[in-house]
């Protein structure tokens, strides 16, 4: 399911217009970032929750020569699903 699906199931279980759907859901996700972006758990309780994490400088290899290569170090997002979400899916 892409962006414009969701909007359009939301639209559909809300009665709400598309562009006013649309407008909130990129609110949630502007929201979702920032707080993320700024070291801050983002929980939504029944779904999950969203972190930050750290990657750590690592040395690689290039799997076409073999050569040793520097991974510089990185932020990545984590997200743990909640137990009702899960139960849901299984």
């Amino acid at each position: 399911m892409n962006k414009a699906e969701l909007v359009d199931k939301v639209a559909e279980a809300t009665g709400m217009p598309k562009k006013d759907v649309e407008e909130v859901l990129g609110g949630v996700i502007n929201a979702v970032v920032a707080a993320v972006k700024a070291d801050d758990k983002v929980a939504l309780p029944g779904f999950g929750s969203f972190t930050k994490s750290h990657r750590a400088a690592r040395q690689g290899r290039n799997p076409q020569t073999g050569a040793t290569i520097e991974i510089a170090a990185s932020n990545g997002v984590k997200f743990s699903a909640a137990a009702g979400f899960k139960s849901a899916v299984n």
